[in-house]
Formats: C-alpha cells, structure tokens, sequence
C-alpha cells in the first residue's frame, strides 16, 4: 500500500497553496509539482538519522541498566553486612548497659575495697612490669639500630689495605651477623647491583613459640592496645561471671523481714532519715558523686550508643536505596537513571552558568563573580504516568523551593530530556520570573529501536 506524504507549499503561479497530494493529482494539471521523491527521501534519511541516534543510545542505556544490577547486588550485600554489625553493636550495648548500671550502683568504698582483690593487684604488677618491660625493649632496639649504623658506616669507609686486624675482624663480624656480602666483592664488581640483601644461604630460622607467645608484629603493632586495657572496667566483668555478691548478707536486710503492706513505709521513712542525714553533712549519699569508674563506664556506653545509631542510620540509607531502585517514581523500572544519580550538566549563557545535578540540585553561576543561587532542589517526576514504567513517561523533571527572587516566586527549574548520545544540558529558557525551562538529552531516554516504534505504534 502507497504512503501518501502530505506536503504543504505556496504555488507563484497561480498565488495558491498546493495540499494533500505531494504528486499534485488533486488540483489542476501543471498547478502543482510532483514533489513525492524529494520529500521520501527526506523523511527517509531524517527517520534514518533517528533510528542511528535510537540505536546508539539504547547501547549506552543497556550499560545503565547492567549497572542499575550490580548496584543491586552491592545493596543487598550492604544491607546484610550491616544487619549483622548492628546486631553485634546492639549485644554490645546491652553488655556496656549492664556494666553502666553496676558501676553506677557500687559507691566509691565499694569500688576500692574491689581493688584491693588480689587478681586484681597483681594484673597491675603484671601491667607495670610489661610496660616496663617495653621501654626496655624499645630503648634496647634503638641502640641496636644506633650500633648498625655506627658498623656500616666503618664497613663502607674502612681501608681494606690498612691491615688493623680488629677493624677487619669487626666488619667480618658484623656482615655475617647482619647477613652481608662482603664489602670488598661488592667494590670489585660496580655493575652488578649494590643493593646489600641478606643472603639466601645465611638466613636464620625462627625458633618457634610456644602455644600462645606473641610474635615480633604482635609486639610492635598491639601491645599498646594491651597496655591501654582498663582494668576497672574488666574488674566489673569479671564480678558479672563470677556473679559474686555485692549486697549485705540476708540477716542484716531489714526489709525482708518487713510484711509487704509495710514495705513502702519503711523505704519512705528510711529514704527520709538520710536525706536529712545528708543535708546535716552527717551522711553523703554515694550517687551525689560519682566516681571515675562510673563516668568511663557511662562514657563507654554513649559511644556504643552512638556507634550504633550511625550503623541503624547507614542501613537505613541502603534500603532506601534500594527501594528507590527499581521505583518508577525515582530511577525507572530497570534503574536506567541510577547511573546518573548525582550527574551534573551546565550550560554557559555567557553571563551565567546554569548547572543541574541529577536527582540533586540545580543552581545559577555568575561567570564574572557574584553569588550562586539554588534554582530548586529535585521534587520529582511530572505526571502521574510515571507508574507505567516507559522511558517516555520520565522526560520531564522538577526542581522546586530554590532561593527566593526579589519581590518574586521562589526560583524553580522544568528539565525536558530527550533521547541523545550524551547527558548534556542544551538550552535555558525563563519563562516566567524565576521560573525556568532547561533542555537536555540523555541515553537513559533511548529505547531499542523495535521498542520505540512500539510505543509510537501504542500512541497512535
């Protein structure tokens, strides 16, 4: 079945407008040009044009896609990796919670007498004697390295024909210590490399440790840690396994012997008695100070719990994300517009630079010096056919809520996007006051060619 093309021109001879029919056959003959060919070819290579472009871009778009998967995967990993460091903040808490309310719990005395326990004194001699040990230790490894530098220094600069045997004997010494080749071979061959490396054949083997020793990294890298250990709050942790008694024995509690109806008239009166105590400066009641070992207890526990509310925070984000995902109201059914999340695009109009971050902000540049205002930070799609989930129904973007003009609106942005090889911002347009109109294309638009022209075929 023939197309007919319709064409629309101004015949000058006879002052008429040629309609309809590209071949004439509808007016007079020799009115009209038969103008059919030309305008096929037109439309052909114009259709052409498009479906290159189309092509194009829907390749840069499946890459959009593949990524909008991956990033799917990373979430899901994300979300389970942080369900599982939450829950281990949370037992933390827990613990520190409990450790919190036992400090807070024992007075001052009580913590001393706890002191005073021989475990506990003697974890202190052991931690004196280990740090003193490893300022030992360190003074002794800079002297040694103080020594090594004073023999190299005599082993690169000592006169081999100079025949000082101790001199000679101290180098010889030293490089079968420290693994060296010998200087004089080093000197008679200056082409091969001069890098002194320990021989292969000199290396000494490790003896090994005992079941539990530390190694030479262990030493230098977490001893500090061990050191830095609070005692205190191990103390409390070693009461709460034992689970040893911190209460008065049974038979001088005067409350249980007391019948329950009597019971809260006796803690009245007794609460009573020492606050008055206390107020006479006869009595100090153990929570008006509280002592270090509570403050670093509590201080423990508000940094768990602030490690954890970041941790609950972060896993919130992720999923989040990964409900906006796959959204058509934020990156399409597929996650097409993922990949652009946070993308921005400007446009130089010579007195400004306008810029749109995707899914961001959009703001105005001043090119000679100036302020920079937001023009409206992402409020959505347009329409209510977004749900339908084509790459038509998200060409249109807004921007609303930016900074507020002079005696005007506050500013605001519409972004028209169409299907284009490159995310570019093309043209800005005020429209009203304040209220402007940006262009841009984007391979997130580009369909698959069999696709696109069944949309087409679907809007007609």
């Amino acid at each position: 079945m023939r197309a007919i093309l319709v064409h629309i021109y101004q015949a000058p001879e006879s002052g008429m407008g040629c309609v309809d029919c590209c071949d004439g056959s509808d007016e007079r003959p020799g009115v009209c040009n038969n103008t059919c060919k030309s305008i096929g070819e037109e439309h052909r290579t114009r259709l052409a044009a498009k479906h290159k472009l189309q092509k194009t871009g829907s390749k840069i778009r499946s890459t959009y896609v593949a990524f909008a998967q991956k990033e799917k995967k990373r979430l899901e990993g994300e979300v389970e990796t942080l369900e599982r460091e939450v829950a281990v903040k949370q037992a933390e808490v827990a613990r520190l919670k409990d450790l919190a309310d036992r400090a807070e719990s024992l007075t001052e005395a009580s913590m001393e007498e706890k002191r005073k326990s021989p475990l506990f004194q003697s974890l202190l001699t052991h931690h004196r004697a280990l740090k003193s040990l490893q300022r030992v230790h360190q003074e002794h490894i800079q002297r040694e390295k103080n020594l090594g530098d004073i023999l190299d220094n005599l082993r690169s600069g000592y006169n081999p024909n100079y025949q000082d045997m101790a001199v000679l004997e101290a180098v010889r010494g030293w490089e079968h210590f420290a693994g060296l080749p010998h200087i004089n071979d080093i000197k008679k061959d200056e082409d091969e490399s001069a890098e002194e490396s320990p021989s292969e054949d000199e290396e000494t083997t490790e003896e090994p440790l005992e079941e539990g020793a530390w190694t030479e990294t262990q030493l230098e890298h977490q001893l500090d840690d061990l050191l830095g250990t609070d005692y205190d709050t191990l103390l409390l942790e070693h009461e709460r396994h034992t689970e040893s008694p911190d209460a008065e024995p049974l038979l001088f509690d005067v409350a249980s012997y007391l019948p329950d109806v009597l019971l809260s008239q006796y803690e009245a009166a007794r609460d009573a008695i020492v606050v008055l105590l206390d107020s006479m400066g006869v009595l100090k009641l153990p929570g008006d100070k509280k002592s270090a070992d509570t403050g670093r207890a509590r201080k423990a526990l508000t940094d768990a719990e602030h490690s954890l509310k970041l941790a609950q925070d972060e896993i919130g984000n992720a999923r989040t994300d990964l409900e906006r995902l796959f959204s058509p109201e934020w990156y399409g059914r597929e996650g097409e517009w993922k990949k652009l999340d946070n993308l921005c695009i400007s446009k130089d109009t010579g007195d400004y630079t306008y810029e749109v971050c995707l899914f961001d902000e959009a703001k105005q540049k001043p090119n000679n010096g100036g302020t920079t205002f937001s023009l409206g930070r992402f409020a959505g799609w347009e329409g209510g056919d977004v749900n339908e989930g084509s790459a038509g129904d998200h060409s249109k973007q807004h921007y609303t809520s930016g900074t507020k003009c002079w005696n005007g609106p506050a500013r605001s942005v519409q972004l028209l996007l169409t299907c284009g090889t490159e995310n570019a911002l093309l043209t800005v347009v005020e429209l009203e006051k304040c209220e402007y109109q940006f262009t841009g294309t984007t391979p997130a638009l580009c369909l698959p060619v069999e696709a696109a022209r069944g949309a087409e075929h679907g809007e007609l």
